[in-house]
Order: C-alpha cells, then structure tokens, then sequence
C-alpha cells in the first residue's frame, strides 16, 4: 500500500533519517578509500608486486564488508518510507499529496526542515517552496 507523508510526518522523521545518511556517507567515503587504495595496489603488483598480496586481499575484504554495510544502512532508510535520491548530498523524498495528485516533499540533509516539494518527474531542478 502506498504511504502519503504530510509533512509534519515526515519531518518528525528527519532526526532519525540523518543519523542514517551520515552512517552511508561515511560508509561511501570509506569505501572510495579502500577502492582508490586497491587500485594503486594493483598497478603496482603489475610488476614485482607479490609482497602485495595480503594488503590487496584485506582490502578486497575491506571493500565487501563495506557494501553489505552500505547495504543495510540503505535498506534501514528504506523502512522509513522515503526514497534515497542522491546519497553524496543526503537527498531525500517523501511520497506526499499535494491538491490531490502525488508530489514529491523535498529535503537533503542539513536543512533544518522540510520546505520543498517537487512534481513526481521534476526531480531537484524542479524544487518549489512548500
């Protein structure tokens, strides 16, 4: 069944929903560094690299952990019903109704509140103030 937010109902989430962002934006970030790291340690293995062998599978271990917990952070954010648009800035959606037709209320993370909504093919570019 099709959850409508108002706003009130979604920003008394937002407390919650933040902790979960921060939680896939560090988990992001950490896993660039490993992948980044892996990278270099693969060129170099090119040549006489067998030294590097362990360091390239911990971080290929580094790496898998990292998904599944990207994964579960995502999944967690999921349960609240809102739709994850862009996880770098913290962008999310909330189903909502606004004079009978489904619109999008717009938030990203470090907004102090819910002041934006948007049609349901406007994306970002298409924000209006509430």
């Amino acid at each position: 069944m099709t959850r409508y937010f108002t706003r009130e109902e979604a920003e008394a989430l937002l407390p919650e929903i933040s902790g979960v962002l921060r939680k896939i934006q560090e988990g992001r970030e950490r896993m660039r560094a490993s992948e980044e790291e892996l990278e270099i340690l693969q060129v170099q293995a090119m040549g006489n690299g067998h030294h590097l062998f362990e360091r390239i599978m911990r971080l290929q271990s580094e790496i898998a952990a990292a998904v599944q917990a990207l994964r579960a952070a995502i999944e967690e954010l999921l349960e609240f019903g809102c739709e994850l648009k862009d996880p770098d800035t913290g962008l999310i959606d909330f189903l909502s109704l606004r004079d009978g037709r489904e619109v999008y209320l717009c938030w990203r993370l470090g907004e102090e509140r819910i002041r934006f909504w948007h049609d349901l093919e406007g994306g970002f570019a298409g924000r209006q103030l509430l």
